[in-house]
């Protein structure tokens, strides 16, 4: 399995001058290997792996790419070829996709170090220093340990655009020493959870529980402020450029608690349950809907999704998406549909008389979906009435101070 760990860094003026200067040679690094591709050989190169023997002869033709790791610049030409790999993909599924272009200093601020060139040292305390070939020692916030089962397979370094840097370890585990996942013939209601992503609340599960929207109002204030800022600044004066990154940090600011709080409620939901079943959401179409696009931003349901999936593995959890249509509409007692519109918050079903919280009913719908997809019978004496409705006594709402608390990654 392979995951990575990201560490805050802080390297000295020295060291940060030395990595933006090779971070702009492995930018003009990239832009030389589109050249290459679009003007000399497109058809006879054809892979990142034979395009890395041009690398010597451009060392003699252009003397600073001898200056920066020779593992790192093959990764650079790697990360052409992935980006191209990319477009491909979505021009396959059917998306109108343009080509790549040459990278400005400003969209290209990292680079990697693949295989060798890189080494962590004194990692016993909080703070813990990466060694980079042809660059030096950098200091870094050691605030959560590697495993030990776990191998570094490459290291990326990144500066952010507030100016903070940032390196990332991309690990590998071996699946022999992650958890066994439970059998699936183990599985049962009572161990097992569908959960809706909702507009009311950010998750409803199937037996009851819900997780509060983050509360991101006065961050989205101070944002406003200070964007307004940067309006009455020049642009390209140094205040302009100032103001630009505290309207970075902000936006940071905003992600980052995004993220943390989304890493406390998928470890909850790995380590609560023995298997988690999700609707497949289409999160790009979605957010072109004129209505409560920004809230569905903030969401952020995809990069949710992907937590839980990369968590099932690290905790020994089942997480299966399921069909996403339909769950709303249709009675999770009967089977019967019943249109209702965005205001409407309860299911009351016209034909069985079942009735519930909408959110509920969409809920247990996407668990009796996840046996479906498992090949799992649904059991026949399990209550419809586990999706409690939201003024029943039984009913919990777990607040976002509980699911931090509950849900830390230091629990």
């Amino acid at each position: 399995m392979e995951y990575s760990h990201r560490y805050p860094a802080y390297p000295t003026q020295e060291v940060a001058a030395e990595l933006e200067r090779h971070i702009d040679a492995h930018r003009q690094a990239y832009n030389y290997t589109l050249y290459k591709y679009e003007n000399v050989d497109a058809d006879n190169i054809g892979s990142a792996y034979k395009h890395h023997y041009r690398l010597p002869d451009w060392k003699d033709e252009f003397p600073i790419f001898s200056e920066v790791n020779s593992k790192a610049l093959q990764r650079t030409v790697t990360r052409f070829y992935q980006n191209l790999d990319g477009l491909s993909e979505q021009k396959q599924n059917g998306n109108k996709v343009g080509k790549l272009k040459r990278k400005s200093p400003r969209e290209f601020q990292s680079m990697t170090y693949s295989q060798s060139g890189f080494e962590l040292k004194n990692t016993s305390g909080r703070h813990a220093i990466l060694w980079l070939s042809k660059i030096g020692d950098i200091k870094i916030r050691y605030h959560r340990e590697i495993p030990d089962e776990a191998d570094i397979k490459e290291v990326s370094v990144k500066k952010e655009t507030t100016g903070d840097w940032f390196v990332s370890f991309g690990l590998e585990t071996d699946d022999a020493d992650l958890p066994e996942k439970p059998m699936l013939d183990e599985l049962d209601s009572s161990n097992s959870v569908g959960i809706d992503l909702g507009i009311l609340n950010y998750v409803h599960t199937s037996d009851g529980k819900t997780v509060d929207w983050l509360d991101l109002e006065d961050e989205y204030d101070r944002l406003q402020r200070e964007q307004r800022k940067l309006s009455r600044k020049q642009k390209g004066s140094n205040n302009y450029e100032k103001q630009r990154r505290e309207v970075a940090k902000v936006k940071r600011h905003i992600k980052r608690k995004v993220l943390d709080y989304q890493h406390k409620i998928t470890t909850w939901l790995v380590r609560e349950y023995d298997a988690v079943f999700v609707e497949d959401l289409d999160v790009k179409g979605m957010l072109e809907q004129s209505h409560n696009a920004r809230n569905k931003q903030d969401a952020a349901w995809r990069q949710f999704i992907t937590l839980l999936e990369y968590k099932a593995d690290l905790y020994g959890c089942h997480v299966v998406q399921v069909e996403a249509r339909g769950t709303t509409k249709e009675c999770a007692s009967c089977g019967v549909e019943t249109a209702k519109s965005i205001w409407v918050r309860e299911h009351s079903c016209p034909s069985c008389g079942f009735e519930t919280n909408r959110d509920a009913n969409a809920a247990m719908n996407v668990l009796q979906r996840g046996f479906s997809e498992l090949g799992l019978g649904w059991p026949e004496d399990t209550p419809v009435e586990t999706a409690l409705s939201t003024d029943t006594p039984d009913f919990q709402r777990v607040s976002a101070k509980r699911v931090v608390e509950t849900g830390s990654l230091g629990a």
